[in-house]
């Protein structure tokens, strides 16, 4: 599998990684499927793997641990999250003595910022002297940062003397393209990686999803995306994934994965109940769209019109 460098860290990086933030008892409750499932993935070349103290309260650091201990350490490349209640100097150090146990090993390859916290006025200043600490003790490869506006970012690297930001992960997908204005520009700039998390729309780009297959109550319930005139409205770029999908001998899924990382610095981090959801996300990438394809997918997204608000 293609792998690029995270940033200037000179971490290589598989061209997709896995998230595991299903790996937590408020989403699924089968841990050793999560486990099966980042095997499968390293089976198939895919390296990163990004999880959270903040996912299950640690449980998916645990979990995760469990699939570096089957897999080998060597073989990925470990991301993990400072939560934003742990900003303060001392607390980034004390969680990121807690996340390397839970995890089960020395270092942490990327160690990243889970989202700001302008709540408790925690200034960013003490929060990236601490992270800096970190890297220069070796216990962490690379600082990265997530859910950050380029303000953040540059307020952020403006803190950092020995190294530099290398990655941002936000959200990312077809239908929540937001970050292409400011963000991705700025990162493809200065050499930071974008990380995608919710990059199929958490199921919504699946096709599994539709006016008449609504999500039962739980978190997707809550989100606009699903809402019955969205899922109406996002029928046609479904329709067109799908077409394209079967030149290539691909899903509507795949097709939206490819779409991501398709001449930009974006690894998309989809996560995967299962070792066949996982193989399915691995098998997105190592073949190309085309220009006129690339063409369909944008007028199809210029079609969409999006409602957030109830009806």
């Amino acid at each position: 599998m293609r792998r690029i460098s995270l940033g200037k860290s000179g971490i290589e990086v598989s061209k997709i990684g896995m998230g595991a933030m299903q790996a937590s008892s408020e989403w699924v409750t089968d841990d050793d499927e999560i486990v099966e499932a980042i095997v499968k993935s390293s089976d198939l070349g895919v390296n990163l793997v990004d999880t959270a103290e903040g996912y299950g309260k640690g449980h998916s650091e645990e979990v995760v641990g469990r699939a570096i201990a089957r897999v080998g350490r060597e073989n990925l490349v470990v991301a993990t999250k400072v939560a934003g209640l742990h900003l303060r100097h001392d607390d980034v150090l004390k969680a990121c003595r807690a996340s390397l146990a839970r995890l089960g090993i020395k270092k942490i390859d990327l160690y990243q910022i889970h989202s700001p916290n302008p709540w408790e006025q925690i200034p960013l200043k003490h929060t990236m002297k601490a992270m800096e600490e970190l890297y220069a003790e070796g216990k962490i490869g690379a600082i990265g940062v997530s859910n950050f506006a380029v303000r953040d970012l540059e307020e952020a690297r403006g803190y950092l003397s020995k190294t530099d930001i290398v990655s941002n992960q936000v959200r990312y997908n077809l239908l929540e393209r937001q970050i292409e204005e400011e963000v991705i520009p700025y990162c493809k700039k200065n050499g930071i990686t974008v990380l995608a998390w919710s990059p199929l729309a958490q199921g919504v780009l699946t096709g599994k999803y539709g006016p008449r297959r609504l999500p039962v109550k739980n978190t997707r319930a809550d989100n606009p995306l699903f809402f019955k005139h969205n899922l109406v409205a996002a029928r046609h770029l479904l329709s067109v994934l799908g077409t394209i999908g079967k030149n290539h001998g691909k899903s509507e899924s795949q097709v939206a994965l490819n779409w991501l990382g398709s001449g930009k610095p974006v690894v998309p981090i989809p996560g995967a109940r299962n070792a066949e959801q996982a193989e399915q996300n691995a098998l997105s990438v190592g073949w190309s769209i085309t220009r006129d394809e690339a063409n369909e997918i944008e007028l199809a997204c210029k079609r969409l019109k999006l409602d957030y608000f109830p009806r």
